[in-house]
């Protein structure tokens, strides 16, 4: 069979292959995919030498990657297995157009192709511009995606640039796709893995199954489940504070010590979860497939070090502990109307997340500048602060598609889709000896009280149409049609007693009000705050279109050419004197091209694009410790990805990705507000505020890429492999304003990271010895201050996992 007769039969049979495609390896469209695709499914090269077909859904339909006109990356289950990915950190350095900062597992905040301001993650902040999904279902929150736990899982697709007609407003930059394994009833399945490994902070291990039972010829179930527990790295150190305002006014020092909190390793992680799905073939037209996930994550401490006290040392004067429990149900149908698809796709996500945080940095931050000692001149108390989190999502979705017969000349998808998501906040900023009097009232202890709910809504209509003016050449044009309703209100601030100013708190309800201070008559209930004094929403609607043509060389050889539009909704400053933040918008051209060569046995994929970023959404820390957003003016970003995969022989398997990326500000910007919140003009702002045109962007680095070569061989009764993989990531800026990462100690530094493993298979069964960073080098993944330009005492650095070694055996049934 030839392959564009391959390619013509997968189309028409695309409804039901949609269960199947998890035999699909690693390969990067446009970006990633060094990792050679030829290594999916199987433990020993395919007979002809040639690399595997990867078959996808980005485009919602089952198509051969190479037949896509769009810069995917993909990771097969294979490919997940052989290199060792267990979570978001582990494939993210493989797809060399995704950069990301992160406060911790499950607060990562994703980027693709350098569209990054640096902005905070804060749960009062803009939404992300990348948009992350669990099979049909967007899981994507404010504060970041979900880490879930990698296992049985079909591919990660990564889609770079805007995809805003097919997956909306959070994917303004780029959408990244998780396809588990689907049940199935053509035959029983299962397996499970073991694994055990070992760093300097200890051994830890994961324990990971599943099962696939027929329950009749139209049905099956499958059960997946995981316990793994990563050792801690972070070492917290002795360490003291005092604080010389409270010391002068109480005339003795005041100072504080973390002995009760000091501990070596302390960031270990544990993580269990499960998952269950139900799949239903109905007749020959219809299937339904229900899915229900859980995980909980423990983290013992926090991820961040203080280069100034040593590798991987910190001193911080609290247990900071974090939990994240989520829970997911999904309901998808497939069905078949005369000749169209049907797809109906419904989920429900709800989150929960709590931490108790150290704060006192910010403390001293506090008594050196506004001389925050506490309770009266004759009573001053330790004002070290601390604070509890309570952080709870939810979030529906629904969408119905459809989509005609893909082999004809003229094809379409379309449909609507509507979500809600909703963020209740609460964080309570505690000082334990707090004179009762100054306390939030209600709050005992409680110096600063954040009580919100945030709920962000949109509708779409969406659709695209491919006409095939020739066997060569075609022409896509799609929309979205959206509109956006967010809104945010509660109470932020500290008690009447405490604070005067009427910028936020009890005061801010009775200025509000109409009140005299303390009157507190006029004042508005909210939930368990004591008073409401912010209420905000912004309402939105808008087009974003995507236009592509294709020629087609032949069947091995294609190019394209995209513009397209990102979208990303604006917001309310929850500051009552700010204005609300708008929309941003990307506007993205594109040149790329798909390629085999030497009988499919070299694969060569790559893309040119310019974007232009409108009005982007910039936040950063006001007073107070409030994230103020404002739109920044604009920005451009031109870069060029590409990779190669090659079948170098029956084998040996190599591969090379890589992303270069040149950004800059288009205009200049300057972060000090006037009186109503807008940007001051360049004339009017403070040195340390403004960023002159030409300025590179932060977060994502100029160069960054990946090498993989993998070696499988007959021992003795057991097929063998070796495996080397690099991946490299040149300086990246750590914050937009050059003042700002001057405080923060330069930008986050190039590093490379080497992986080894060397395996035996036989039968059903494998061990795979392997070395994760294997010359112990450190990433500057994210940097951050707990302080201002005022007084910053130092910064701190979140950094990846040190060398490791494990060993794993794993058996199939």
């Amino acid at each position: 069979m030839t392959r564009s007769k391959k390619r013509k039969l997968l189309r028409e049979q695309a409804p039901r292959r949609r269960a199947v495609t998890g035999s699909a390896p690693l390969i990067s469209t446009a970006v990633l995919a060094a990792i050679s695709t030829a290594q999916a499914q199987s433990p020993s090269p395919p007979t002809t030498g040639g690399l595997e077909e990867v078959i996808v859904t980005a485009t919602k339909r089952s198509e051969s990657l190479q037949d896509v006109p769009i810069s995917i990356q993909a990771l097969g289950t294979q490919k997940l297995e052989e290199l060792h990915v267990s979570d978001f950190d582990d494939y993210a350095k493989f797809l060399p157009s995704l950069s990301y900062t992160t406060g911790g597992p499950g607060f990562a905040r994703v980027y693709f192709r350098g569209v990054a301001a640096g902005d905070n993650g804060n749960h009062s902040g803009s939404q992300p511009s990348v948009g992350i999904y669990l099979d049909e279902q967007p899981i994507t929150t404010i504060q970041g995606s979900l880490d879930l736990h990698m296992y049985d899982i079909a591919r990660v697709e990564g889609l770079a640039g805007p995809q805003g007609t097919l997956y909306g407003a959070s994917s303004q930059a780029g959408t990244v796709r998780i396809i588990t394994n689907k049940p199935d009833a053509s035959g029983f399945a299962a397996g499970y893995d073991l694994e055990g490994s070992v760093l300097e902070g200890g051994g830890g291990y994961v324990a990971e199954g599943f099962v696939n039972i027929p329950v009749s010829e139209r049905a099956a179930v499958r059960l997946v489940g995981w316990a793994t527990k990563t050792p801690g790295y972070i070492d917290n150190v002795p360490g003291t504070i005092t604080y010389p305002t409270a010391s002068a006014v109480a005339g003795r020092p005041i100072t504080t010590n973390n002995a009760a909190y000091v501990k070596n390793n302390w960031n270990d992680t544990e993580t269990y979860g499960a998952r269950a799905a139900l799949r239903i073939d109905l007749n020959d037209s219809w299937t339904i497939t229900p899915q229900v996930m859980a995980q909980k994550q423990k983290n013992g401490g926090g991820f961040a070090y203080d280069p100034s006290l040593g590798d991987l040392r910190i001193s911080r004067y609290r247990s900071e502990k974090f939990d994240d429990k989520w829970g997911q149900a999904s309901l998808t149908v497939e069905g078949k109307i005369a000749n169209l698809d049907l797809v109906y796709a419904a989920s429900y996500l709800k989150r929960e997340t709590t931490g108790d945080t150290d704060y006192s940095d910010y403390s001293y931050f506090y008594d050196v500048v506004y001389g925050s000692y506490l309770n009266s001149d004759t009573d001053v108390v330790n004002p070290s602060q601390y604070f509890l989190s309570d952080d709870r999502y939810q979030r529906w979705s629904q969408e119905l598609r459809v989509s005609t017969d893909p082999s004809r000349r003229l094809r379409a998808v379309g449909g609507v889709f509507a979500q809600r998501q909703q963020h209740r906040i609460e964080q309570n900023y505690r000082v334990d000896a707090l004179d009762p009097t100054l306390a939030v009232t209600g709050y005992p202890g409680t110096i600063w009280l954040t009580q919100q709910v945030r709920v962000d809504r949109d509708v779409a209509v969406f659709g695209e149409l491919t006409w095939d003016f020739t066997d060569k050449l075609s022409l896509l044009g799609g929309f979205r049609w959206y509109d956006s309703d967010n809104t945010l209100q509660g109470y932020y601030g500290y008690s009447e007693a405490y604070s005067g100013s009427g910028n936020s708190g009890e005061t801010l309800c009775s200025f509000q009000a109409g009140d005299a201070r303390f009157d507190r008559s006029g004042w508005i209930p909210f939930g368990g705050a004591p008073c409401r004094n912010l209420n905000k929403g912004v309402k939105e609607d808008g087009v974003s279109p995507k236009v592509t043509l294709t020629y087609k060389f032949d069947s091995d050889r294609l190019v394209y050419a995209t513009y397209s539009e990102g979208f990303r909704p604006g917001g309310a400053n929850r500051r009552g004197t700010f204005a609300p933040y708008k929309s941003d918008t990307l506007f993205n051209y594109e040149i790329g091209w798909k390629s085999s060569w030497l009988g499919n046995r070299l694969r060569f994929n790559g893309a040119l694009f310019h974007e232009d970023w409108d009005d982007f959404q910039f936040s950063f820390l006001g007073s107070n410790g409030l994230t103020n957003i404002v739109n920044a003016g604009g920005a451009r970003i031109k870069g060029v990805e590409g990779d190669l995969s090659w079948a170098a022989t029956e084998r040996l398997m190599l591969g090379a990705s890589v992303t270069f990326l040149n950004s800059e500000l288009t205009k200049d910007f300057c972060e000090s507000l006037d009186d109503t919140g807008l940007p001051l003009p360049p004339d009017q702002c403070a040195p340390t505020s403004f960023a002159p045109k030409g300025t590179e962007l932060p977060i994502a680095p100029k160069f960054k890429g990946n090498v993989i070569a993998r070696y499988t061989f007959p021992l003795a009764s057991f097929e063998a492999s070796l495996q080397g993989a690099f991946s490299y990531e040149s300086r990246r800026r750590s914050a937009l304003l050059p003042a700002d990462e001057f405080e923060l100690g330069g930008p986050n530094r190039a590093y490379g990271l080497a992986d080894f493993s060397f395996g035996l298979g036989k039968d059903r069964f494998s061990f795979d010895l392997f070395i994760d960073n294997a010359f112990d080098k450190r990433a500057d993944i994210t940097r951050f201050a707990q302080c201002d330009e005022q007084i910053c005492t130092h910064p701190f650095i979140i950094t990846n996992q040190p060398r490791t070694w494990g060993l794993k055996f794993s058996q199939r049934f």
